[in-house]
């Protein structure tokens, strides 16, 4: 394992800011110093889906921060690699808004997300995201887990 540089621990630190003050201590006004004004997001609705600049991912947050007023974001584990932040992270609340076309349940979620940010300039520049969407409708009831929740765990027949 080769020691954190510098630039690795800035970035790192960067990162912590970000889910510190803007996500649990919700001071949305620092997405503009934090984030660069073209950057990009993959992710943070569908799979695949990309947005540019920051009005989308204020419009994301706001939606996310509504249905879950007291969202909290736990850093599990935090690694940098050159200009790239990888964290898993753990995302609690309360179901207090709708989320996902369902009204408030007023039941709590605790899910993980996976995100990795790339920092230029001392700023995210571009973000992947991972953000356990089918545990969060579990979690609201939206789904039912009925049979098989189990998934691929579960015993087979013939296998």
């Amino acid at each position: 394992m080769h020691p954190a540089s510098a630039q690795e621990t800035e970035n790192k630190a960067l990162i912590r800011r970000w889910l510190e003050e803007v996500w649990n201590a919700g001071r949305i006004e620092l997405v503009d110093e934090l984030r660069a004004p073209d950057s990009v997001s993959t992710g943070l609705v569908e799979r695949d889906s990309e947005s540019r600049g920051n009005a989308p991912f204020v419009v994301f947050y706001n939606n996310l921060r509504q249905a879950f007023p007291d969202l909290q974001v736990r850093i599990e584990d935090m690694l940098a690699e050159g200009d790239k932040v990888a964290v898993r992270a753990t995302f609690e609340g309360t179901h207090m808004g709708d989320a996902f076309g369902v009204s408030a349940t007023g039941r709590r979620i605790n899910v993980v997300c996976i995100a990795i940010a790339r920092v230029e300039g001392g700023k995210i520049v571009q973000g992947w995201n991972s953000l356990d969407q089918l545990g969060i409708l579990h979690q609201i009831g939206a789904l039912s887990t009925g049979k098989g929740a189990a998934g691929f765990f579960a015993g087979r027949p013939g296998a």
